[in-house]
């Protein structure tokens, strides 16, 4: 689509700027009615200025500028991360998608997963050709989440603590156990275990302490007091056996002094960990 800036009009080209200039280059309907006024008429002008290229609907109600630096095609796109506030509120970037964020992972997911309290009527949308998965918690699991900056735009990630448990809790969103075994092997030392600690108290009794502990002493991470550390985590196991990598088989032998279930080959003894 070639469009030049002549096709805006003053109101139009003043909006824009104003927007720009504060930061809301992703903006909503309601956030351009304070311009605007007029509910009808904000949304006419933001069909407008779609249909001029001006600005790209990233779903109902949710806009993104095209700034000028797009060129005649008015080709444009902008971080997944930065995004996902917008889709949802409260949000956080969590799981494989966290793990990637705080290169606890080598793997990039195509998938972007974002973590809230609210659920979206549907889970999994595309945006701007970036697939987004949503994932409903409790909101008394919904903690531990980060402000960051990307070229001047906040997001919320899940820390590094919370990120862990998360993957411990499950799998099969952060890439795997195997990924799991990786990130706590390869950043161990940036973990928090104190604040690691409160989380599990706060998250309270359940698998993904089980598989964490077996991991942590499989792997023998060199934690600060890791002795006293994993038997107090042992003292607060639940009954039950888990298995290790909740998708797969119930075959494998039982740890039961972690009371789960290894139940897939445990590639990290040789320092692969699903590299």
């Amino acid at each position: 689509m070639s469009r030049s800036i002549t096709e805006l009009g003053p109101k139009e080209a003043e909006f824009l700027s104003r927007m720009a200039g504060e930061g809301q280059t992703i903006f909503t309907v309601e956030q351009a009615r304070h311009f605007w006024g007029d509910a009808a008429y904000t949304t006419n002008v933001l069909g407008r200025l779609e249909d001029k290229g001006w600005l790209r609907r990233l779903e109902r109600g949710t806009y993104l500028i095209i700034p000028l630096e797009a060129g005649p095609t008015r080709d444009w796109s902008e971080s997944a991360l930065v995004i996902a506030p917008y889709l949802i509120e409260p949000a956080a970037v969590a799981y494989w998608s966290a793990l990637h964020y705080w290169t606890m992972t080598e793997h990039i997911s195509h998938t972007v997963f974002v973590q809230s309290i609210r659920r979206k009527h549907h889970s999994q949308v595309e945006i701007l050709g970036i697939p987004f998965r949503f994932v409903t918690v409790v909101e008394a699991r919904f903690f531990g989440v980060a402000k960051r900056t990307l070229d001047g735009k906040s997001f919320y990630v899940t820390d590094r603590e919370k990120t862990l448990l998360d993957a411990a809790d499950r799998p099969d969103l952060s890439g795997g156990i195997g990924q799991l075994a990786w990130a706590l092997r390869t950043a161990w030392t940036d973990v928090d275990w104190p604040r690691l600690d409160d989380y599990l108290a706060r998250w309270g009794a359940g698998s993904l302490v089980k598989r964490l502990g077996y991991l942590i002493e499989t792997l023998a991470l060199p934690l600060p007091d890791r002795e006293e550390r994993l038997a107090r985590w042992r003292r607060s196991l639940s009954s039950g056996i888990v298995l290790l990598e909740p998708r797969s088989g119930r075959t494998g032998y039982v740890v039961t002094r972690w009371r789960l279930r290894v139940n897939v080959e445990e590639i990290w003894r040789t320092g692969e960990t699903g590299r």
